[in-house]
């Protein structure tokens, strides 16, 4: 008999175990299958060994040997930094992949407030009607290039794509041309994650290559930006802005060249590009439909 380990203790309420959650891995798994719902570490430790599958926030390479049943370790995340990358021989480890549609959402809302004088409007007074008039643009017709274009990417150009922005995306095999196509970018969307080779690839020299009107976005990792170089830019006007959901550090310290209050046009927003009430159902599901429930 399988036994379902779920483990989804978190601050953010959208990211704890919900009766949703519960009742969606109810009817998705097997008949007869045995679900467990831990509440700490400790419940967690006492129930893993009898557990065939596990889903959690993180786990320790050394409790490996505490689960001579597991077959799969999952984790809602699509981050790599909290559960080992592999596992021993016939265990299944499984990052989440679904968020690109909750996340394209996130970034479509940063880049319409931005463009359409929504950001503005809430800094320049009670009624900025004349100075919006010169202030706002359309997003159609702009261009965007997308640093990372994995799954969470590709699904931030569909959406683009779809109100008309130019998408080019960028990947390893073609990153050679990341400088060439920022320099006609109107939005750098970074959506990398915390892998070897990403730190500060938004860099002075990349930055510097960016059109004066250029606005970056990051709902990746803050590892990608080198944030002093981008706040410097922000204050000589060498772009116009920022609008940023992740952060080398978090939360976001007090000494971080980006949460000085004379730098201009940034939106600081505390990684939560993902919210919504239904995240662990859809990390359930996406389990389900890639075959890791059975």
């Amino acid at each position: 008999m399988n036994t379902y380990l779920i483990w989804l203790e978190w601050p953010e309420k959208c990211f704890r175990t919900s009766a949703e959650a519960l009742s969606a891995l109810r009817s998705l798994a097997p008949s007869g299958a045995r679900i467990v719902r831990a509440r700490s570490e400790k419940g967690f430790l006492k129930a893993l060994p009898s557990a065939t599958h596990v889903l959690t926030w993180h786990f320790r390479s050394e409790w490996f040997a505490l689960a001579p049943r597991l077959r799969l370790l999952a984790t809602p995340a699509a981050g790599r930094e909290l559960v080992p990358k592999e596992g021993p021989p016939g265990v299944t480890i499984h990052f989440g992949g679904f968020h690109g549609g909750v996340m394209a959402e996130s970034v479509l809302a940063m880049m319409l407030a931005w463009c359409r004088g929504v950001v503005a409007a809430e800094r320049l007074g009670p009624w900025p009607k004349i100075a919006l008039s010169g202030m706002c643009y359309r997003l159609a017709g702009t261009r965007a290039v997308i640093l990372g274009y994995g799954r969470i990417g590709r699904a931030v150009g569909d959406r683009l794509s779809a109100l008309g922005v130019e998408v080019a995306g960028i990947t390893r095999r073609n990153a050679s041309s990341l400088r060439a196509e920022a320099k006609r970018a109107d939005w750098l969307v970074c959506a990398l994650p915390s892998d070897t080779g990403t730190t500060d690839i938004v860099d002075a020299r990349l930055i510097a290559a960016l059109p004066r009107r250029c606005v970056v976005v990051n709902v990746g990792r803050g590892n990608a930006i080198d944030e002093q170089a981008l706040a410097d830019a922000l204050k000589k006007g060498r772009i116009a802005a920022a609008l940023l959901d992740v952060w080398k550090k978090e939360p976001l310290p007090a000494d971080s060249p980006l949460a000085a209050a004379d730098v201009p046009n940034v939106v600081r927003m505390p990684h939560s590009a993902a919210f919504h009430p239904g995240y662990v159902s859809d990390a359930i599901r996406e389990l389900a439909s890639e075959g890791l429930l059975e």
